[in-house]
């Protein structure tokens, strides 16, 4: 097998919760996302016009490094590689909290390094309305996350759609999972996952 699938989705999506028990069906490596260690995050949804710039260029430098280290790593005992996330996705969160000057310099900081990253043989977005995300995001509780609301959720999901039909390269999977809940039944889940492996097996 050997593919490199990448998972994504808006915030409270489920994109990690999936990874985590995808990666264990099919024996592949798993990148997750290590949001929960920049230290703006927290800063920026206190103030998101003073700590916007500095929160994406903070996770695009993480995340690019983590990508690199993560997809050169050699594994000959597991079926490719699942990635909760995708260096494109700075490019879509910085869309939405970036005014036009930042986001200018932003992108074109962003397509430098964005060509030095191997490039997923398939993306796969998860869809769900901002009104689920919304309870999705309540029910974890994170402290920082809670100032978070529909219009904000809605911005970067436009963004996401904005971006595939400018990069139509991407070839995205968009999944719609707004009635499945693939958490906690094992027939949506194995719903979404027969989709993912038909498109594995097309090409």
């Amino acid at each position: 097998m050997n593919h490199y699938i990448v998972i994504e989705g808006n915030i409270g999506a489920g994109k990690t919760s999936f990874v985590r028990k995808y990666v264990e069906d099919i024996n592949a490596r798993a990148i997750y996302e290590r949001f929960e260690d920049n230290a703006f995050l927290p800063k920026f949804y206190a103030n998101p016009e003073k700590y916007a710039f500095t929160l994406e260029m903070s996770f695009l430098a993480d995340r690019f490094h983590q990508l690199r280290e993560d997809l050169n790593k050699q594994d000959m005992f597991s079926n490719g590689i699942v990635s909760d996330y995708f260096l494109m996705k700075s490019l879509i969160f910085a869309r939405s909290t970036l005014g036009e000057d930042e986001y200018r310099l932003y992108r074109d900081i962003f397509e430098i390094i964005y060509q030095r990253l191997s490039k997923p043989d398939l993306y796969v977005y998860l869809h769900k309305t901002p009104e689920t995300l919304l309870k999705n995001i309540s029910k974890r509780g994170r402290t920082y996350e809670k100032t978070i609301d529909k219009t904000y959720l809605k911005k970067i999901e436009d963004s996401y759609f904005t971006f595939f039909k400018q990069h139509s390269e991407l070839k995205p999977l968009i999944i719609d999972t707004e009635e499945l809940d693939f958490l906690a039944n094992d027939c949506d889940y194995q719903h979404i996952c027969k989709i993912i492996n038909n498109a594995i097996k097309k090409g």
